[in-house]
């Protein structure tokens, strides 16, 4: 694949299907990258904090609530990258490792989406699992699970065995965030958070009103610690927001788990499929 000082719109083959990268005719900086049709990521060359995705924004909401300073970060999925260049942006000095097995992926952002320019920024192409049992125990402030098979969650990263492996890694005080899909029922959604609640003390979940109400499918963030999360303020940054997001804690999500079993290793369980309608 070509080196390109600027990227070059088409399809792309890489490991697990084909890429297509596409400029935001909006704006001259912004390019979209979709896997096998579905978008996966927002890229704004000329303002890495700009978060085009309301999933996203509603990530880097709860990033910056998070104490100030850089922070040792591990991402699990990299697609276009769009999170470590927002905390490298946002948060100078931090080290960030990102864990993602689709090393042709990973070469197309480069050449195409300027990855090099992220500064300390370390890329392990390897699977999710894989690349987390090889991290030092305690050695992240935040981790970020964003890891997606074209739009469905892999089950293997979904499961109790993995949050805590994914908690092994994390300091005392650190911070996971968990991105997961959903639709009418939010079963899957509702169990693993199950899941979460049995590995980490404080659990909380953002999403906009209508996700949360099963309207439409959409994305959910989970956040958790074994710390006291800043519900305050991600309250209110969450229903400031461009995305207006509401955010459930406490009694509220207790009742909003209630009934459902964590996921382990081994279950019988499969990862919701949007709907072909959801893109188009």
């Amino acid at each position: 694949m070509a080196k390109s000082t600027n990227p070059v719109p088409g399809r792309y083959l890489v490991v697990f299907g084909e890429v297509e990268l596409l400029r935001d005719l909006d704006n001259p900086a912004g390019w979209m990258l979709l896997m096998d049709g579905v978008p996966q990521s927002y890229v704004d060359l000329a303002d890495p904090t700009h978060l085009d995705f309301e999933y996203v924004q509603l990530m880097g909401i709860a990033v910056d609530c998070l104490p100030e300073g850089p922070l040792d970060v591990t991402h699990v999925g990299g697609g276009g990258f769009t999170l470590p260049r927002y905390v490298a942006a946002t948060r100078p000095g931090s080290r960030q490792i990102v864990i993602e097995p689709d090393h042709a992926l990973v070469q197309l952002v480069r050449d195409q989406l300027a990855l090099k320019t992220v500064p300390r920024l370390k890329v392990r192409t390897t699977g999710g699992r894989e690349g987390v049992a090889t991290l030092e125990d305690a050695s992240a402030d935040l981790v970020i699970l964003d890891a997606f098979s074209g739009a469905v969650m892999p089950i293997e990263l979904a499961t109790a065995e993995y949050m805590g492996d994914l908690a092994r890694v994390l300091r005392p005080h650190g911070t996971l965030l968990v991105n997961v899909a959903d639709g009418k029922g939010l079963r899957f959604a509702r169990r693993l958070l199950s899941t979460v609640k049995g590995v980490f003390r404080h659990v909380t979940l953002l999403a906009e009103p209508g996700v949360l109400r099963g309207r439409r499918f959409g994305n959910l963030i989970v956040v958790a610690s074994n710390r006291d999360l800043p519900l305050d303020r991600l309250v209110r940054s969450a229903a400031g927001g461009l995305t207006q997001a509401r955010c459930v804690a406490g009694e509220d999500l207790v009742k909003f788990v209630a009934g459902a079993k964590p996921i382990h290793d081994g279950d019988p369980v499969a990862a919701p499929v949007p709907p072909p309608a959801v893109f188009g």
